[in-house]
């Protein structure tokens, strides 16, 4: 409130020429108001992306796709009708490095084949000349039995050696067999690798063509800096948006809200809402969402909040990206005296209205909203101010000096509820020291 009495201070503090110009405290409803400007939205929407499979594959990663057409904004479309086509150049050279990629896979398994075909005929052909020589010694071995002792331990000894051969040489296919069984396995896991690439890049690039999912209208998907896709956006793995289709039967007004008021505005506050497109058109709503996380925008130093009103009614002439004029009821008070901001003056924290009975009355104010301020006391319903200082000003003596213990209570207790909201300490001594000290 002292913030409000400082700003009427700056309409009121210095002496005037204007003619006195009176006007009625007024008695009625009093509204405070927060005003914002929103962008119609619609609740749900069902979205127009590219192709998922590029979204989920965890093999085909293409960085960028362009947009190389796409329908006017604002088209009416039925399932399955036309919305987009995508650019297949970075699509299609991929396309070309898989079929190399699946050409040399290809290769590379029927290489492995033959070599593994070649390299244990070689070894079942070895087994058998190594048979063949393990037979002989044995045979030499049983001739040798009438021969000296050393011929004959000579002819054991070659058959120890024919056989330790066979059985290494042996043991030594069975370890090429396996081997080349894991060598044919990992070149067909390879090949079926590269086929996978291929068709499933081949089924990516077939719904590069976008159709409708279902009827509505196309608006445009908004990009992360607030533009929308048009011929030429391009769109990636992160971000696969191309349109919406919103169901315009159920509408809301996304709006900021200033950090300075954002402490006014509750879920379940009621709206009246404008669009400035049809501005005979008026509608009422209510808030649904207010941010806990302020952000700034683009181009912009001041910190907002965005708050979301959801539409009352439906409206066929209504559409996305529409702009309104949203005004929040943050307070109503019932049956009060108020008036015109211009009519308060402030002098040592102290407001007071001229009178034209050449007073300067003391009043104690309430809420007040952007054109009005309520008395509380001070003034009754009917009663006369001035809406500026008078042209001279000397002889007005103040009145009702009766209110400043009102006044200075008021104080404290805005004091009190400044401090709370700002997290400090509530303590009831801290306070008031501080109000001694200010007093």
């Amino acid at each position: 409130m002292l913030v409000l009495i400082g700003l009427v201070f700056v309409f009121g503090g210095t002496k005037s020429d204007a003619v006195d110009v009176k006007t009625e405290v007024l008695h009625g409803d009093f509204e405070v108001l927060v005003t914002t400007t929103g962008e119609l939205q619609a609740k749900s929407s069902v979205d127009i992306t590219g192709p998922e499979e590029l979204r989920n594959s965890r093999t085909i990663r293409l960085r960028e796709i362009k947009i190389q057409n796409l329908v006017a904004e604002g088209t009416v479309v039925d399932s399955g009708d036309f919305v987009a086509e995508l650019d297949r150049s970075e699509a299609a050279n991929s396309l070309k490095d898989l079929m190399d990629e699946l050409e040399k896979a290809e290769s590379q398994h029927l290489k492995t084949q033959l070599d593994t075909t070649m390299t244990l005929r070689e070894l079942r052909d070895q087994l058998v000349n190594l048979k063949f020589t393990l037979e002989e010694k044995e045979i030499v071995l049983e001739q040798s039995r009438f021969e000296p002792p050393a011929t004959i331990r000579q002819a054991e000894i070659e058959l120890d050696k024919a056989q330790r051969t066979y059985s290494q040489t042996a043991e030594n296919y069975d370890l090429k067999v396996r081997q080349s069984v894991a060598d044919m396995r990992e070149a067909e896991i390879n090949l079926e690798k590269a086929r996978r690439k291929v068709v499933e890049l081949k089924n990516i690039i077939s719904k590069f063509t976008i159709y409708a999912p279902q009827s509505g209208m196309v608006i445009y998907k908004k990009e992360w800096g607030g533009e929308k896709r048009k011929v030429g956006s391009s769109i990636n793995p992160w971000d696969m948006g191309v349109a919406t289709l919103p169901d315009l039967s159920s509408m809301i007004s996304k709006t900021y809200v200033n950090e300075v008021d954002i402490s006014k505005v509750k879920e379940g506050q009621a709206v009246r809402i404008g669009v400035d497109a049809f501005p005979e058109r008026r509608y009422t709503g209510e808030v649904t969402s207010v941010a806990n996380v302020g952000e700034q925008l683009p181009n912009t130093d001041a910190k907002v909040f965005e708050v979301l009103v959801h539409l009352e009614q439906s409206d066929t002439i209504l559409r996305p990206a529409m702009t309104t004029s949203n005004e929040i009821v943050t307070q109503t008070f019932k049956g009060v005296n108020y008036i015109p901001l211009e009519g308060v003056h402030a002098n040592d924290s102290l407001s007071y209205v001229y009178l034209p009975s050449k007073s300067k009355q003391i009043v104690l104010l309430g809420a007040a909203n952007e054109n009005y301020v309520i008395v509380k006391q001070g003034l009754e319903q009917g009663d006369e101010v001035l809406l500026s200082v008078p042209a001279d000003p000397t002889g007005y003596k103040y009145t009702g000096l009766e209110l400043l213990p009102l006044i200075k209570e008021q104080r404290a207790k805005e004091e009190a509820a400044r401090e709370k909201a700002a997290g400090e300490d509530n303590n009831w001594d801290t306070i008031k020291a501080r109000r001694q000290k200010n007093s």
